[in-house]
């Protein structure tokens, strides 16, 4: 009985479309040097309009090379984190790599121990590990992970091969941008004690003010969410002294926003808010948000070619710091200042 039902095109098909063996197939799909670049192209001419798919398993016996990297990430839910993850799985993709990611719902010595272990059973060349805690930055640089590794992560003292936004320049811009509007009062809602993002975006926050002769304004602290902001915003409102709030995300810069207006302070006339890692929804805002905007696209290039280059045996010359943008809208103005009457 016949059917209709077609089979995968295998490595055959292939040598017999380009007219070549199928060693000479083999050669081309392994990166053999030794291939003429006409006979080249015709294979891979072959293997596009065939839709062949080599198979990797096959091809790791005869390389010893896997073409897989691992992706270790905290299981965060947060705009950033979540983003970086993305942006590298892309790049991997991009760069010729295949990505196997484990989430860890929580980061222990143990469970830390236990991805590396999963990945490396699965033969990964590479490790990528997304680190926005501090304890997971400590227990990384105790770790033996048995292959080259990158940490992403915004501050180079914190281990040894890290690439990441510079989280410190971006603070210190968006700080920087309220002083130069005229602001002198100006308050910092930072994340938690235990994330190195807010120990950088605090940092900066701090050292522009002190660039300017300024004192640090009221500093309050978030947990990242919307609904902490709101809290340090009606802190604020009753304070009345404070003028500009730089805020360490932008979910906490939504509650924020809410409170003032609640107040009857609202941005930009009574308070000036600047956020931190431009989401999706920052520009939609009523008064539409004046941000941090952080580039994790190149973000995940510049940890793909720093863990291949490592991979390869070569030294990465890359910066492995991406500079934030400051992206102003209208939540941020000159101090207001009410007209006095005689």
């Amino acid at each position: 009985m016949s059917s209709d039902r077609q089979t995968p095109p295998v490595m055959a098909d292939v040598a017999r479309a380009a007219g070549v063996s199928h060693q000479t197939v083999s050669r081309v799909i392994n990166g053999s040097p030794n291939i003429r670049p006409s006979t080249r192209e015709r294979v891979e001419s072959a293997i596009r309009a065939l839709g062949y798919r080599p198979n990797t398993a096959a091809r790791a016996l005869v390389t010893r090379r896997s073409s897989t990297i691992g992706i270790i990430s905290t299981g965060s839910g947060l705009y950033g984190p979540a983003s970086i993850q993305r942006t590298v799985e892309d790049a991997a993709r991009s760069a010729g790599w295949f990505a196997g990611s484990v989430s860890l719902a929580t980061v222990t010595e143990s469970t830390l121990t236990d991805a590396i272990d999963h990945l490396l059973r699965q033969a990964v060349e590479g490790i990528v590990m997304i680190a926005g805690q501090v304890e997971a930055l400590e227990l990384v640089s105790r770790q033996d992970f048995g292959v080259p590794f990158v940490v992403v992560e915004g501050d180079l003292s914190k281990a040894s091969n890290v690439v990441g936004v510079d989280q410190h320049a971006g603070a210190f811009a968006a700080t920087t941008h309220l002083v130069e509007l005229g602001h002198t009062r100006i308050a910092h809602v930072r994340g938690p004690r235990s994330w190195t993002e807010a120990d950088g975006r605090e940092s900066g926050w701090r050292d522009a003010l002190a660039a300017a002769g300024l004192e640090p304004g009221v500093l309050l602290h978030g947990d990242w969410s919307a609904r902490s902001g709101y809290a340090a915003g009606r802190t604020l409102v009753a304070d009345g002294d404070t003028t500009a709030v730089f805020v360490a995300n932008d979910q906490m810069a939504i509650g924020l926003l809410r409170a003032y207006h609640e107040g009857g302070r609202p941005a930009p006339r009574h308070v000036s808010v600047v956020g931190f890692d431009d989401t999706p929804e920052a520009e939609y805002l009523q008064p539409p948000l004046t941000t941090v905007r952080q580039d994790f696209a190149e973000v995940g290039r510049r940890a793909i070619a720093f863990l291949d280059a490592s991979i390869k045996g070569l030294e990465p010359h890359l910066e492995r710091l991406v500079p934030p943008d400051v992206i102003l809208r209208s939540s941020t103005a000159r101090p207001y200042r009410p007209e006095v009457s005689a």
